[in-house]
């Protein structure tokens, strides 16, 4: 009785172990891919910035933006996340959509939506 107590005990600490370490291993994942979305904010600022404004690589900047939403989408289930994802979606459609019509875009609900994707990523 004692053996099957014990190995039940091992069995359930290992399973324990194991989601934890996936959920480290997500938490992870998500901070790296939002550090990557972090920098392709900061190369989206740099394309509509003064004289140095072109278009199309602020087009190439969203759709990276847009590509490493979809891979922390993939990868986590957290309630958190998913709202600062959509929060963030919705503030690159709205420059996409800016810079369609030939207007300036605000960036500025952008870095906001990152930097709270950055929070809600960062392991504690």
């Amino acid at each position: 009785m004692r053996r099957i107590l014990l190995t039940a005990a091992a069995t359930a600490l290992a399973a324990t172990a194991a989601l934890g370490c996936s959920a480290v291993d997500k938490a992870l994942s998500c901070a790296n891919t939002a550090l990557v979305v972090g920098e392709s904010v900061t190369d989206l600022q740099e394309a509509v910035s003064g004289a140095g404004e072109d278009p199309a690589a602020a087009r190439e900047a969203l759709n990276r933006i847009d590509d490493n939403l979809d891979k922390i989408d993939a990868n986590t289930g957290d309630s958190d996340v998913d709202q600062a994802v959509s929060d963030l979606r919705t503030a690159v459609d709205g420059v996409r959509t800016s810079l369609d019509s030939g207007q300036a875009p605000d960036l500025s609900p952008v870095g906001s939506a990152a930097d709270e994707l950055t929070n809600v990523c960062t392991p504690a």
